[in-house]
């Protein structure tokens, strides 16, 4: 009993939020609240999966086109390119969907922006990079400080 309360106010002053992953592992978003988490968890459930994998794992070869001249869907774990690209490249990926960034991209990802609000979009992001290792979230996250100081 003492030792769940010692380690529920270490990572509480740690300003992180543990959630288990669909891997299995425990990661941590520093900063962002277990609820967040779980609410994005639910909404990738509920919204992404169908597509993107109750696993993050993506479509089977997702870097190659389909007969139809659409890609596949990639992976949202550690081994697709979405920590390839900054918070805000991926939030208006989201919100907007690709044809909505590149008129006339052929695509099977919709826009999400009339079926999501802006947090809920944000909640699904922070769930899918907590699922990443440590040093994959650093490196994401310095391309949005670099897209900042322009």
């Amino acid at each position: 009993m003492l030792l769940a309360a010692g380690l529920a106010g270490l990572v509480a002053s740690l300003g992180g939020a543990w959630l288990l992953t669909p891997g299995g592992q425990n990661r941590t978003v520093a900063g962002v609240d277990a609820a967040t988490l779980a609410r994005g968890q639910q909404l990738y459930t509920q919204h992404c999966a169908s597509c993107h994998g109750a696993e993050l794992e993506g479509q089977p070869n997702w870097r190659q086109r389909r007969a139809d001249g659409r890609l596949p869907a990639p992976p949202h774990d550690a081994s697709g390119h979405t920590w390839h690209h900054s918070d805000a490249q991926l939030f208006e990926l989201t919100k907007r969907g690709p044809a909505g960034l590149v008129p006339g991209y052929e695509t099977d990802m919709p826009a999400f922006g009339d079926v999501l609000d802006d947090k809920q979009i944000r909640a699904v992001l922070l769930f899918i990079k907590s699922t990443w290792p440590a040093d994959i979230r650093a490196r994401q996250e310095a391309l949005g400080t670099a897209g900042q100081r322009r």
